[in-house]
């Protein structure tokens, strides 16, 4: 069954409505072995495109993952990147800025670990935290000592700028962003924290904090939307998919991501004919 990527594609145009989006959609694999059949297939394509990124050395890719708690990005990115080279792809997730951290501005610590060329980089969170948990919770801002206007209005405003900025200049500079939002429904998220507790293989997943934050879904919606709205531009859009499926989330994720290579065009770099000579020279050598 193809996959249509783009139909969860949001460029940026017009308004966005989390609870008008569905977090479920009909499945677009028939049963659980059709699943694992497009997934290794995706896996495997992903692998090779991987290849031929990491020789040609031009472009990098930055795919980074938000999401409300339990909505499956830990395993997206387990079984959509399963295949990749581990040489060729970085993954980095983000807790609570440390000392150091916070004595730069808020993109400083996610900028380091940005992918080079040839490689693919994963943000399991991301700077746009400082975006959406800072922003729930403005005692966070205020903890962090940035100067700055009084109204909290305007701070937003300079870091969807600021981080609009820093995506153009990343896409002009060889690096293509994909931004993947698991948009899962607030009772999966209940079922999901159900299972971390009663089951006791999981109970190392479940965290209380966790729990707390649910009391701040609506906030983290809204906050969820401006983002979205703000920071999504045809170069690097976002993707909005449905996650209470988690076995239709990856499929759909792994597709975004192949896309997004093919898309590239890319292929291995090719000798020119000094480069030709030089190598008939060393294999006759080697044959002798």
């Amino acid at each position: 069954m193809d996959i249509d990527a783009q139909r969860f594609c949001f460029n940026g145009d017009g308004r966005i409505s989390l609870d008008r989006l569905p977090t479920e959609v009909d499945p677009v694999y028939r049963s659980k072995q059709d699943y694992r059949d497009i997934l290794d297939r995706h896996v495997a394509r992903l692998s090779e495109r991987q290849q031929v990124l990491f020789a040609s050395n031009s472009h990098a890719v930055l795919l980074i993952f938000q999401a409300m708690d339990a909505a499956g990005k830990d395993g997206a990115i387990r079984h959509v990147m399963s295949g990749v080279n581990p040489q060729g792809c970085q993954v980095h997730s983000y807790q609570h800025p440390a000392p150091v951290e916070l004595r730069h501005d808020f993109l400083w610590r996610t900028t380091l670990d940005l992918p080079e060329r040839g490689r693919i980089g994963i943000f399991n969170r991301s700077y746009y935290e400082e975006v959406l948990i800072a922003r729930v919770h403005p005692e966070i801002l205020r903890s962090e000592g940035v100067p700055g206007p009084a109204d909290d209005a305007a701070v937003w405003r300079e870091r969807y700028r600021s981080i609009r900025n820093l995506e153009r200049h990343l896409c002009a500079n060889g690096t293509r962003i994909i931004k993947i939002f698991l948009h899962i429904s607030r009772d999966e998220q209940r079922k999901r924290l159900l299972k971390r507790i009663d089951d006791p293989r999981k109970n190392w997943k479940f965290s209380l904090a966790d729990v707390q934050e649910r009391a701040f879904w609506d906030d983290y919606m809204r906050a969820y939307e401006e983002c979205i709205k703000r920071t999504s531009t045809p170069a690097a859009p976002w993707y909005v998919v449905p996650a209470d499926d988690k076995k239709n989330a990856r499929l759909i994720v792994s597709r975004i991501v192949l896309d997004t290579l093919c898309a590239l065009k890319l292929r291995y770099p090719r000798a020119d004919a000094r480069q030709r000579e030089a190598l008939r020279a060393i294999r006759e050598r080697l044959l002798e």
